[in-house]
């Protein structure tokens, strides 16, 4: 069964692959196919998320090597539900797309699918070099998919953004070389075994590499003062490749996580919770950025995109907290949020392709002809985007605040958290009640038409905030479950004596 490990790799990679070679085949027949890649890969993460459930740790040593040696995927709680919640975003955005934004270039399907791809390499992989291999593969499809489209405002922030993630890289570069030259290994599980033993003058250079590594993760995750290249490209981006970006930021949210509880975490000797000290502050600021920006925002899409700077700072502030609690009340608030803001997205290209040439700018305009259906759908967006009750982003945001012990950064996480709460609120009343209630007279002629698969798309990530208000009860005791295995290594080091016979792990 641990063949099933590579499933979500080599479905979207042999997908786009086919996709490359299929540029002048009708457009039918390739969407077709390329939707059919992304609901086989969300099965694949299903298939994937019950495995894990178990609680068993599953490696899979690629080219029949062992690790240390050789590239290991590793599937565990953490991994599988980065997986799922990917997928099952990547396949309704990619669904969106069909209403005619893959038209505007041959290789848009196919830069889709290598993105879900190293998205997929990201959260399996159990070395830091292949992590960096991953990074630059998203990246290389995400530079791609950014300046997707007709146009010239997407290239300012685009180069903006590639530049800032070639600037990353080549720290990501650097600080793997200095861990790999002292520990002489990048496998996560045997650097949780070697770092602890490490001699004191080997200790400065880890270190150095390690810190270097959390500026690299924040600057992926968009963590103030390394996010402000963010909201100008997301909200130029077009909808389906903008709510995919959704995710993009998580993979940073991921990466600390995951290296700094196993390779840094309280079992780390003198290297024991390297950095943590930054990341409850940084986090802090970070939130009050993203309502800073928020209350500016001009139009929809930079309203959404300082959003998901909020919920960065909101998702490192419970892991701040170093905790259990904090860690499983993150990684509930990371399904909502990322669902959630990729649904925003597409529901504000829905907004915008009915005003007109006022697009998605917070001013008054012609009234839209399916206004019922959007207003409902943004009413929900941003009670849930806000946390208010009965919608999940209420639960989310309670379950981060209970993980805060009595004290001072209860009481700043508390003040901060709630504050940024009601802002959000403020704002996302004033653009609806500008949108949707501040019109002129007339319609605007021949509006976007709202067709079953956009709707659909759209819908379904935002109806997903009462989804996991149903399911809250099975999610809470998986997430429970995956902080215990993230704050527990010794499970994860377990892999090490995964044997080389066709990819069977322990």
């Amino acid at each position: 069964m641990n063949h099933w490990l590579t499933a979500p790799l080599l479905i979207p990679l042999f997908g786009g692959l086919l996709q490359i070679f299929m540029t002048y085949a009708p457009l039918q027949l390739r969407r077709t196919l390329a939707l059919a890649t992304s609901a086989l890969t969300v099965v694949a993460a299903v298939i994937l998320l019950g495995l894990a459930d178990d609680g068993t740790y599953r490696a899979y040593a690629l080219g029949n090597w062992p690790p240390p040696f050789g590239i290991v995927l590793v599937l565990d709680r953490l991994a599988a539900l980065m997986v799922f919640m990917a997928a099952l975003l990547a396949f309704f955005c990619h669904l969106f797309s069909i209403r005619g934004t893959d038209e505007e270039g041959d290789y848009f399907h196919a830069l889709f699918l290598f993105q879900i791809f190293g998205l997929n390499i990201a959260f399996l992989t159990g070395d830091l070099f292949n992590l960096f291999v991953a990074f630059e593969v998203l990246l290389i499809a995400s530079y791609g998919l950014l300046m997707h489209g007709r146009g010239s405002k997407r290239t300012v922030p685009g180069l903006h953004y590639v530049v800032l993630n070639l600037i990353g890289s080549a720290m990501f570069l650097i600080a793997v070389g200095m861990i790999y030259g002292v520990t002489g290994t990048l496998n996560m599980a045997d650097l949780a075994v070697i770092v602890p033993e490490l001699d004191a003058e080997d200790v400065p250079l880890v270190k150095a590499g390690g810190l270097l590594l959390l500026v690299v993760f924040g600057l992926k995750a968009a963590v103030l003062p390394l996010c402000f290249w963010l909201p100008r490209a997301y909200a130029n981006a077009t909808a389906p490749v903008a709510g995919l970006f959704a995710v993009m930021t998580k993979v940073g949210i991921y990466a600390i996580l995951r290296v700094y509880t196993l390779i840094f975490g309280d079992q780390a000797g003198e290297l024991a919770n390297l950095g943590m000290d930054w990341i409850f502050p940084a986090a802090l600021l970070t939130i009050v950025a993203g309502v800073i920006g928020s209350l500016g925002a001009a139009g929809l899409r930079t309203l959404i995109a300082w959003q998901v700077i909020l919920s960065v700072g909101t998702l490192l502030a419970a892991v701040g907290l170093n905790n259990m609690a904090g860690t499983s009340a993150a990684l509930f608030y990371l399904l909502n949020t990322t669902w959630l803001a990729g649904g925003l997205f597409l529901l504000a290209d829905l907004i915008a392709n009915q005003r007109g040439t006022v697009g998605d700018l917070i001013v008054t305009a012609p009234r839209m002809h399916s206004r019922p259906l959007l207003g409902v759908l943004f009413l929900l967006g941003a009670t849930a985007i806000a946390g208010l009750p009965p919608l999940s982003g209420f639960f989310a945001k309670l379950y981060i605040l209970k993980a805060a012990a009595p004290g001072a950064q209860m009481a700043w996480l508390w003040s901060i958290v709630l504050i940024g709460g009601f802002m959000t609120l403020i704002a996302f009343s004033r653009a609806g009640s500008i949108v949707f209630w501040r019109n002129v007279e007339g319609h605007v002629d021949n509006p976007g038409k709202l067709t079953l698969p956009v709707s659909v798309s759209a819908g379904a990530l935002i109806g997903m905030t009462v989804a996991i208000v149903v399911l809250a009860a099975p999610i809470s005791r998986y997430t429970d479950a995956t902080a215990a295995q993230l704050h527990e290594p010794s499970g994860y080091i377990s892999i090490l004596g995964t044997k080389a016979v066709k990819g069977e792990g322990q």
